[in-house]
């Protein structure tokens, strides 16, 4: 709880309240805590086999599929930080979380950055393998994909240590009730008694300059990507090209519109709740549909699934 310090008008918090859901009756709460948990686990089963697949199968060694499993590893991480914490809020009555605690969610909730980041750099290597297919291995060689790949990760490291310190290095005042089901960096702000005017103008442009930069990447490398789709004459070769993209343009759909809704839209058309429930979009619902995309909509990635079940149980072949 807030603990006065002597000679100052301001708090020194030692933990936060989330409020996450507490306005709901507890039987919807007890609805929502099965309803996540079991979103919360084909997430990790979901993703956890993408993994595996793509690294078992030899066949799914190339460019696409180490980004797609690097996708996946995100995801879980991402998924870690947030949800867990969310079903013990929904789950126990203790919905404390400590000063540390708190820090430590928002700063990693900045691999949301990277995810931004890979999908350009996925995007990319869609361009290179549609657009210039001949010198795709040379161009999008290992070195050159782990290199893109650390650069995804490492890219909001920088972002969330700024970002992360100085907000936790203003003085809080009165309530520590942050009304969110996580310590998101909007509803901790408003807990911050002192003048918050710079922190708010660099949160608006690194949040602009880390979500638009990678989207612009995105649009121009489909936007080339569309025109040479358009020069290959009907048949496999342009259903093919197609399905390849298919996939990564519907998962890059639904993370944009979820945290442009999100971090975007204005204040006024924005509530708590409404924020909570689009946030929800984005934190939990995508991370579950990014795995079922991409082996639904792959032939590839549900022959390799089929083939390492089938290894499993002991049979040799598999045809889908």
């Amino acid at each position: 709880m807030p603990v006065p310090m002597a000679g100052e008008n301001g708090t020194k918090l030692s933990e936060f309240i989330l409020m996450s859901f507490s306005s709901l009756p507890t039987e919807i709460k007890s609805l929502l805590f099965m309803t996540f948990l079991i979103i919360y686990l084909i997430t990790l089963v979901g993703n956890s086999l993408i993994i595996l697949v793509t690294l078992a199968d030899s066949m799914l060694h190339s460019p696409m599929y180490f980004f797609l499993r690097n996708l996946s590893f995100l995801e879980i991480g991402f998924n870690l930080v947030i949800v867990p914490k969310m079903l013990g809020t929904l789950l126990a009555q203790d919905t404390t979380i400590s000063f540390l605690g708190c820090a430590i969610q928002m700063y990693f909730f900045f691999l949301g950055v990277a995810e931004c980041f890979l999908l350009a750099t996925m995007a990319y290597d869609r361009y290179v393998a549609i657009c210039n297919p001949l010198h795709s291995p040379v161009i999008m060689n290992q070195r050159t994909c782990a290199k893109l790949a650390a650069a995804s990760w490492f890219a909001g490291f920088p972002v969330a240590t700024v970002q992360t310190t100085w907000l936790f290095s203003f003085p809080f005042c009165g309530t520590n009730k942050v009304n969110h089901f996580f310590c998101d960096s909007p509803p901790v702000l408003r807990l911050v008694c002192a003048n918050t005017a710079m922190f708010e103008i660099y949160a608006i442009i690194g949040t602009i300059l880390v979500v638009m930069t990678p989207c612009m990447l995105i649009l121009c490398s489909y936007t080339r990507i569309a025109a040479a789709i358009l020069k290959i004459p009907l048949g496999k070769g342009k259903r093919k090209a197609f399905s390849t993209c298919s996939s990564h343009l519907l998962v890059v759909f639904l993370f944009y519109v979820s945290s442009s809704l999100t971090y975007f839209l204005p204040k006024s058309n924005n509530s708590p709740e409404s924020k909570k429930l689009l946030s929800l979009s984005y934190t939990v619902v995508t991370p579950m549909l990014n795995p079922i995309i991409y082996s639904l909509r792959n032939n590839e990635v549900k022959n390799a699934l089929c083939r390492t079940f089938h290894k499993v149980i002991g049979l040799r072949n598999c045809i889908l």
